[in-house]
C-alpha cells in the first residue's frame, strides 16, 4: 500500500541521514555501520531486532554480521533470542575476541560480560509479525536489513542484521552471519550486503562472489 510504502522510505531516509551525516563528521566507517544498522534493529518496520519473524515454536531468533574491508576482520553472532541489538554484538565479536562466529547460548553468555542490553523475547514480537505467523506466510517478502559504508580513507564496511525467515526451523542459521555468503567487505572489491532466500546465498557464496567479481 502507498501508505505504508511511505513509512518504510522514511525510516530508510532517515538511516542514510544518519550515517551520511555521521561519515560527514569524520566519523569511523564501522562504528557508522553499527550505528544504522542499531537504528533498523530498533525500528519495527524491519525483518531485525524489534519487528523480527518467528521461527516454527514462535520464537524470535536473531543473526547479524559486520565486516572490515581494510583488514579484512569481521564478527557475527547467529541464534539470538534475548540481545537486544545483534549488530553491537558482532562487532564485539570482531573487536574483543579471536572468533568471527558465536551462536546461541555461548553468544548471549558473551553479551553479558560485554554489558550489552537484554530484553525478553516479546519485546521482538509485533502485531503485524503474529499475524504473519498465525498465517504461516513463509514465503512473504520480510526485510531483513544492510548496511554498506565508503569513508573518506576509502575503505568499506559492510553488516547484515536480519530474523530471518519466517517459519523457520528451530536453530536454523542462514547467509546473514557467515561471512561470504550474506556479508562481505574487501577493500580491493566491494562492500556486500545480502537479503533473501539464505539457503542460496551460502550455497553460492553470494555475497564473496560479487566482490569477486567487482
Amino acid at each position: 500500500m502507498a501508505e505504508k510504502a511511505a513509512e518504510y522510505h522514511a525510516a530508510l531516509d532517515a538511516v542514510l541521514e544518519l550515517g551520511y551525516c555521521a561519515l560527514t563528521e569524520g566519523a569511523n566507517g564501522m562504528d557508522v555501520v553499527v550505528q544504522c544498522l542499531t537504528a533498523l534493529e530498533n525500528d519495527p518496520h524491519f525483518n531485525a531486532g524489534k519487528g523480527a519473524v518467528f521461527n516454527d515454536q514462535g520464537v524470535v531468533e536473531l543473526d547479524a554480521s559486520v565486516m572490515d574491508g581494510a583488514t579484512l576482520k569481521a564478527g557475527a553472532v547467529a541464534g539470538l533470542q534475548h540481545v537486544k541489538n545483534p549488530a553491537k554484538l558482532a562487532r564485539l565479536v570482531m573487536d574483543s575476541t579471536v572468533h568471527v562466529l558465536l551462536m546461541s547460548d555461548g553468544a548471549e553468555a558473551f553479551a553479558k560480560v560485554q554489558g550489552q542490553e537484554f530484553v525478553d523475547n516479546e519485546y521482538f514480537l509485533t502485531p503485524r509479525r503474529k499475524e504473519q505467523y498465525q498465517r504461516w506466510e513463509a514465503n512473504k517478502k520480510n526485510g531483513t536489513v544492510g548496511v554498506v559504508v565508503l569513508d573518506r580513507e576509502g575503505n568499506v564496511y559492510a553488516g547484515t542484521s536480519t530474523g530471518g525467515m519466517m517459519g523457520k526451523k528451530y536453530g536454523r542459521v542462514g547467509d546473514v552471519p557467515i561471512i561470504g555468503a550474506g556479508t562481505y567487505a574487501d577493500n580491493q572489491g566491494a562492500a556486500v550486503s545480502c537479503t533473501g532466500h539464505g539457503e542460496y546465498s551460502i550455497r553460492n557464496n553470494v555475497a564473496f562472489q560479487i566482490n569477486a567479481r567487482m
